[in-house]
């Protein structure tokens, strides 16, 4: 596994315009999970000469290499992140839309578990949780 997005590309052989490597390095400077709106805004910041039709281009050449993980949190915008990050779940605030990442171990061991008790063995999974914010009154 290499470290960056642009290194994963370039040894798949993927071919990397200046365009390309834009559009990576705002992906590998996210901590959020940006659209496609949000990428060619950040990009396009960059480099004007960038077009949106080059980052959803871009965006389906990373998704389909398996560079990208595409979420769909309910909204109906396909938001990504870079598929090799850490490991982490996500809680969905169904009012403002943010996405908060979590890890937790106990639901790690229990997922593992529940698996096991079926007769399987977990190669991934993927835990969306969606909720409001509880009143604090």
């Amino acid at each position: 596994m290499s470290d960056t997005i642009i290194e994963r590309c370039e040894a798949m052989g993927l071919r990397m315009t200046d365009q390309r490597r834009t559009i990576a390095a705002v992906l590998q400077d996210s901590t959020d999970h940006p659209d496609v709106d949000e990428l060619y805004a950040r990009a396009s910041a960059r480099d004007p000469r960038i077009s949106i039709a080059t980052v959803y281009r871009t965006v389906k050449l990373f998704d389909e290499a398996g560079i990208l993980e595409k979420h769909e949190f309910g909204d109906g915008r396909a938001r990504y992140e870079d598929a090799e990050r850490d490991h982490h779940d996500h809680l969905i605030d169904m009012h403002s839309g943010e996405v908060i990442e979590f890890c937790d171990p106990e639901i790690e061991k229990l997922q593992e578990k529940i698996a096991e008790k079926l007769g399987y063995r977990l190669k991934g999974h993927r835990l969306e949780l969606y909720g409001v914010p509880v009143r604090k009154d």
